[in-house]
């Protein structure tokens, strides 16, 4: 490529764009590498799926059971922590929603720049297309123009060659073909420059359309960088809102839990789990020959009664009851067991 060439560049990003496209001679790599950047992007589809799922695990689990057996100031704080917990996932799930708002702006974008590229492409390959054939059609006519300026120059130096042996009628047929060698080099001649100035006119065209389409492209290529730039800040300005609101409803949590008290929770189960004032009567011992039953109070330092035993009773013993009477032996404990 020529320096003159090189001039009508704007900047050296169009000249490379132009010794690419002439080294290679093809449109199609050339819209491959300026194409290359505009690709789909979809971190933020993946990033919303991944806080949709977040989110409905985040759901589930506020619907499960926590804290069932507390009561009073804790139970609370444990009802608080469930509730925030739930408007914690729907604020994820209104989070992913957003992000997939944010890419369908992102691809909406990607298509207009698609259309809008496709069209300068359409206009590129069709001047392309029409400069190769003018291209090879201009070779063509160099070759031809230069066979026959070969003939040419073969009839003029055998006419001269045989001037001198050949006679008159040759002489004419010599001067003749000479003369027709000379006229197919002309009109080869004609067509050969007429070639080059079409080829020259559509290589002209060429290049200027290929310098709109840079410029076309580097318009795009800045929008896409600033779209994407903020795209990316407008991510993150939305998880750091979430970190936010995760943090305002995680609050109403510790306020709760501030005024969790150990002591009521305490009197509280007590009030509510207690059977009484006082404990339960002692069981007392109850003599079933005694003809008074007198009940042994308790101690006021023992909880547990003492039992004592009192004097058996002395029945009236006949004949027939010695055997199974403990009376006449003191030191026997009372049994009504025979042995």
């Amino acid at each position: 490529m020529d320096t003159r060439t090189l001039r009508w560049c704007k900047s050296s990003h169009y000249s490379q764009i132009f010794s690419h496209a002439h080294v290679v001679d093809n449109i199609c790599e050339l819209f491959t590498l300026l194409n290359a950047p505009l690709k789909r992007c979809v971190w933020s589809s993946f990033r919303a799926s991944i806080e949709e799922k977040y989110a409905k695990e985040l759901l589930g689990l506020s619907k499960k059971v926590c804290g069932c057996n507390e009561m009073n100031t804790l139970k609370r704080s444990l009802d608080v922590f469930k509730l925030q917990t739930e408007h914690v996932s729907l604020s994820h799930l209104q989070l992913a929603q957003t992000m997939r708002d944010e890419a369908k702006k992102l691809e909406d974008f990607r298509e207009r720049q698609k259309e809008a590229r496709k069209k300068v492409e359409q206009q590129m390959d069709a001047l392309h297309k029409q400069r190769a054939t003018q291209f090879k059609k201009t070779m063509e006519s160099k070759k031809t123009y230069e066979q026959k300026c070969r003939d040419k120059e073969e009839a003029e130096q055998n006419m001269n060659r045989n001037a001198s042996t050949s006679n008159a009628k040759q002489q004419e047929k010599l001067f003749a073909r000479t003369n027709q060698a000379k006229m197919n080099a002309e009109v080869a001649d004609r067509l050969y420059m007429q070639n080059v100035t079409a080829l020259g006119r559509i290589r002209e065209d060429w290049q200027k359309e290929h310098v709109k389409a840079c410029e076309v492209f580097e318009k795009q290529e800045v929008e896409r960088i600033n779209t994407l730039r903020n795209m990316v800040w407008t991510h993150l300005n939305q998880l750091s809102q979430q970190c936010v609101t995760s943090d305002e409803l995680y609050e109403e949590v510790r306020k709760s839990l501030e005024h969790c008290d150990i002591q009521k929770d305490i009197e509280h189960f007590v009030n509510l789990r207690r059977t009484g004032d006082k404990p339960p009567a002692p069981i007392l011992y109850d003599n079933f020959y005694g003809s008074q039953r007198v009940p042994v109070a308790p101690s006021v330092t023992q909880m547990t009664p003492s039992i004592t035993r009192r004097p058996l009773p002395n029945p009236t013993n006949t004949g027939g009851d010695l055997i199974n009477s403990t009376a006449l032996d003191p030191d026997r404990a009372y049994s009504v067991i025979q042995y």
